[in-house]
C-alpha cells in the first residue's frame, strides 16, 4: 500500500539521521539561547536542492537568452526600389508571421519569380501584381492594432506599403492602362488570330521600354521577397 511504503521511507530517513533518531531538533539553554540541530541527511538533501536549483536556473537563463536573442537585419530601401534609407530590424514573432505570409504570396505567384518575357504574358503579370496588392492590404489589416506601435513592426508595414505604392504603383500608372487597351485591340485584330500572346505583345510599339521597366520592378520585388524570407527565418 502507498501509505505504508511512505511511512516506511520516512522512518528509514529518520533512523539514519541523528543519534536520537530525530531529523531536527531545537533546544533552549538556561540563558534562553536557541540551539538548532539538523540531521546530516537533511543537510545533504538541502545542499542537493540548492545546487540543483542553481543549475536549473542557469540552464533556463542561458536557454532563455538564446531563445529571445534576435538577430538584427539591415534592409536597404534602394535595393527594393522604395527609397535611399537603410532600416535595421530586430523582428519579433508578429513581424516574422507577417513576413512569412508575404514571402509565401510572393513565392507562389508570378510577381515573386524572375520574369521571362519570351514566355510570360504581360497581362498575366499585371493580374498577379493586382492580386498581390489586394492580398498585402489584407495582411496588413490582420495585424493586431496593439502590435503596430512597435517600431520594427511599423517598419515591416512601411516597407510593404512602400513596395506597393513606390515600387509597383508608378509602373502601373505609367504603363498598365495604355498597354491593356492596346492589347485588347490587338487581340481582335484579324492579323493576330494565329499568333500567340507572346508574339502579339512583342509588337507593342513601346515593348522594349515596357519590358525594361517591368524587369526593373521585378528585380526589386525579388529582393523584397528575399528580405521577407530573411525576416521570417530569424
Amino acid at each position: 500500500m502507498p501509505s505504508e511504503i511512505a511511512s516506511q521511507a520516512i522512518s528509514t530517513i529518520a533512523n539514519q539521521s541523528t543519534p536520537t533518531g530525530e531529523l531536527f531538533s531545537i533546544s533552549i539553554n538556561k540563558d534562553f539561547g536557541f540551539s538548532f540541530h539538523i540531521a546530516p541527511i537533511l543537510e545533504n538533501i538541502f545542499y542537493i536542492i540548492v545546487v540543483t536549483s542553481i543549475i536549473v536556473y542557469f540552464v533556463q537563463f542561458i536557454r532563455g537568452r538564446a531563445f529571445f536573442k534576435r538577430s538584427e537585419i539591415e534592409i536597404s530601401e534602394a535595393e527594393i526600389g522604395i527609397g535611399n534609407n537603410k532600416i535595421k530590424l530586430t523582428p519579433n514573432y508578429t513581424d516574422k508571421q507577417v513576413a512569412y505570409k508575404i514571402w509565401v504570396e510572393l513565392s507562389t505567384r508570378k510577381i515573386g519569380i524572375p520574369l521571362d518575357l519570351k514566355h510570360d504574358v504581360i497581362e498575366e503579370v499585371y493580374n498577379s501584381w493586382y492580386q498581390f496588392f489586394t492580398i498585402t492590404r489584407e495582411l496588413m489589416k490582420e495585424i493586431d492594432v496593439r502590435k503596430i506601435n512597435r517600431d520594427d513592426t511599423k517598419n515591416i508595414i512601411n516597407i510593404s506599403m512602400g513596395v506597393l505604392n513606390e515600387g509597383i504603383r508608378p509602373h502601373l500608372t505609367e504603363w498598365q492602362a495604355k498597354y491593356r487597351r492596346w492589347y485588347r485591340v490587338a487581340l481582335d485584330n484579324e492579323d493576330n488570330k494565329s499568333k500567340t500572346p507572346q508574339e502579339i505583345q512583342a509588337s507593342y510599339p513601346y515593348y522594349q521600354d515596357l519590358c525594361a521597366d517591368l524587369t526593373r520592378v521585378n528585380s526589386n520585388l525579388l529582393r523584397y521577397r528575399d528580405v521577407m524570407k530573411q525576416v521570417a527565418e530569424q
